[in-house]
């Protein structure tokens, strides 16, 4: 008698995944990004935030649109290879995407201790490494717990975005939209080039695909998830870049800046979760990346096993935590953003020309979710001028 190998369990519904992507979205965004967005953009940070979130829905429609026709795990590398029938591109979207994830979980590790370091006084790596540790532990434990926690943490983020958005509003000037508009082509490129790096972000939508064979009716559910996470996402960053501008926060930590007294150490200690749970996100949309292409022979098949007891993929886990840990410890903090951020708008770019040549090919299956013809190229488009700005910010 034969006996089939575990497989992965369908267990989320669509709010638990929408917070789940906005645990992300939000942790690895706001409270980490804001900062080098406002140096860039000035008073203009509010728009790029808009324009990246813009840019950022697009490419998530486009992934709601392929997650609803191919719910499975490998996100990203399966679509480019179902959309260009190319192992070896699908194999270098892996490897970017790998390259990409694991530099976002040092990042965000490196921005939780920056938080946790106003209320612990530890040494900067032990903590980097205590953060990662324990939350790769805990991604290994099952994607119920894992997801739980995430979400959790989710609401717990944005009860401190609306606190910092009341603190910066509360006596602010009155708005006045021209503040915040640039007004000659210095501050425009500066808007563009804060755009650049306020996508960052937002990454974390494009996760929610990869959950998709623990998902209930992942059709239905994955895109509508997709398409809450970015809406909600937007409208944060937005309110919260606005209320730093009109606050006079623009330290290198502005949201602490928004706070006095024991506010400081208590936005600190929601900051510090809010961020290291993007530690523990990411971790675990790369382990089912891993997952997913071990399965279809991209990626030695050990890393295809699921444990018996939490129905996870306990190596592939592992094996993610450690390449977080080894980058957090070894490559700078002030170069990992812009390094995330291009090979992540690359990979966007292909995924929405792969869907592009999908729907080209033929029609979708009954039941699935369906965006315009003309989206995904016009997605692509908008990752391709993003990384464009910063090479003309860079010049």
């Amino acid at each position: 008698m034969t006996v089939d190998p575990p497989a992965l369990r369908r267990v989320l519904t669509l709010w638990p995944l929408v917070f789940y992507g906005l645990g992300v979205i939000v942790g690895a965004g706001i409270y980490v990004a804001i900062g080098a967005v406002i140096a860039r953009a000035g008073d203009a940070a509010p728009l790029s935030f808009l324009l990246a979130g813009v840019a950022a829905a697009a490419t998530g429609l486009c992934y709601a649109e392929l997650a609803s026709r191919f719910p499975e795990a490998g996100g990203a590398a399966s679509f480019v290879a179902r959309g260009f029938g190319s192992r070896r591109l699908a194999q270098l979207v892996g490897a970017a995407i790998t390259l990409a994830t694991v530099v976002s979980a040092a990042s965000i590790a490196h921005g939780a201790v920056q938080y946790l370091g106003a209320l612990v006084p530890l040494p900067a790596p032990a903590m980097v490494a205590a953060v990662i540790v324990g939350f790769t532990g805990l991604a290994a434990l099952g994607v119920r717990a894992g997801v739980g926690f995430a979400a959790t943490i989710g609401a717990v983020e944005i009860a401190g975005l609306v606190a910092a958005t009341a603190a910066g509003l509360i006596g602010a000037p009155e708005f006045d939209v021209a503040t915040i508009v640039p007004h000659d082509g210095a501050a425009w490129r500066g808007m563009a080039a804060g755009a650049f790096i306020a996508f960052f972000a937002f990454i974390g939508f494009e996760t929610l695909a990869n959950m998709a064979e623990e998902v209930k009716e992942p059709r239905r559910t994955v895109p509508r998830g997709i398409v809450g996470a970015v809406a909600v996402s937007v409208v944060l960053y937005v309110a919260v870049s606005l209320a730093a501008v009109l606050g006079g926060a623009t330290s290198g930590a502005p949201l602490l800046g928004l706070f006095e007294g024991r506010g400081v150490a208590l936005f600190a200690a929601v900051g510090f979760l809010a961020v290291a749970n993007g530690v523990l996100v990411e971790i675990m949309m790369l382990a089912r990346l891993f997952y997913g292409m071990a399965r279809n022979g991209q990626l030695p098949a050990v890393l295809a096993r699921v444990d018996a007891r939490t129905r996870t993929p306990a190596m592939a886990t592992l094996v993610v935590g450690a390449l977080a840990l080894a980058a957090a410890l070894a490559i700078p903090f002030d170069r990992l953003l812009v390094l995330a951020d291009g090979l992540t708008l690359v990979v966007f770019a292909l995924v929405d020309l792969a869907l592009w040549r999908i729907k080209r090919a033929g029609p979708p299956p009954d039941g699935a979710f369906i965006v315009p013809r003309w989206l995904p190229p016009a997605a692509a488009a908008l990752s391709l001028a993003l990384i464009a700005a910063e090479f003309a910010n860079a010049a």
